[in-house]
């Protein structure tokens, strides 16, 4: 089984012509700008699955700072679950700082969403006012089964991209240490937090809730970096998220098999950890 955990999907509208959207969302503008940033929608990325044989993708939206265009693109993920409960889960997205985020997280769970991502500090990294502000929305996941969150997040250091937040790793520390109870997904490798588990003391026990996706792997890490993660010990944390549609999963299956990892390894990667982090999805 195959299940992309990190997946974009957008209203119509938004495909259509994504400058209406660019005014008041300067997140929006800086990651989606360019002609080069494509948009899709949920169509688009079931024909990607049958070619890349996903068998279930777990889509988002983005987290619109106009509460209007959030619940507009939470809306077409929760039909879009609905319309194919076989083959799409679904993630609430919105602005953490949004006073309505705790609102917006529990409508999306009881409309049948599996639980919160991608939620991201595109402009700051994440500081006191972040995790304040992450709160409400962490308890509501936690007393709705202690479903999952992805967080973005990003290596602190080499070269500069749209989207590349200032963050530091004491931040993504310090994001795990306050919500310990909490499942947290860290996308694109949580900045590479994951070394930190090889440490003896206080780490493992901060990181236990945490999982890894590989969102943007092959444009950031040679394959090694799954090598890393077997000989630190989270490779059955480790999560398939292609960050599609900035790159197809086939980018991802011949970066693994660049890799020393076993078939058995190879296949919780790519769906068997997803599968029970997601509670039988």
């Amino acid at each position: 089984m195959i299940i992309d955990t990190h997946v974009h999907i957008f209203p119509d509208s938004v495909k259509q012509d994504r400058s209406v959207f660019f005014e008041n969302e300067p997140e929006f503008k800086l990651l989606y700008d360019s002609p080069g940033s494509a948009i899709n929608t949920v169509d688009e990325v079931l024909i990607s699955m049958d070619k890349h044989g996903v068998d279930i993708s777990v889509v988002c939206g983005f987290p619109w700072r106009n509460p209007e265009y959030t619940q507009k693109n939470n809306d077409v993920i929760i039909e879009s679950v609905r319309a194919y409960p076989a083959r799409i889960r679904g993630l609430a997205c919105f602005d953490v700082t949004w006073e309505g985020a705790a609102d917006e997280t529990q409508r999306c769970l009881d409309a049948g969403l599996s639980g919160a991502g991608e939620l991201a500090f595109y402009l700051t990294g994440i500081d006191q006012n972040a995790l304040s502000a992450l709160a409400p929305v962490m308890a509501v996941l936690k007393a709705n089964g202690n479903k999952p969150c992805m967080i973005h997040t990003n290596e602190p250091v080499g070269h500069s991209y749209p989207g590349k937040t200032p963050i530091t790793i004491e931040q993504i520390y310090g994001l795990a240490k306050a919500f310990p109870e909490n499942r947290i997904i860290l996308a694109h490798w949580g900045g590479g937090l994951f070394f930190y588990n090889i440490m003896k003391k206080e780490a493992k026990s901060v990181l236990k809730n945490i999982w890894y996706d590989t969102a943007a792997s092959p444009f950031l890490y040679d394959p090694v970096i799954y090598n890393l993660a077997v000989s630190a010990g989270v490779i059955d944390k480790v999560l398939l998220g292609t960050d599609y549609p900035l790159l197809p999963p086939d980018r991802y299956y011949n970066e693994l098999n660049r890799t020393d990892l076993s078939e058995e390894q190879k296949k919780r990667v790519l769906g068997e950890n997803a599968w029970k982090l997601f509670a039988a999805i």
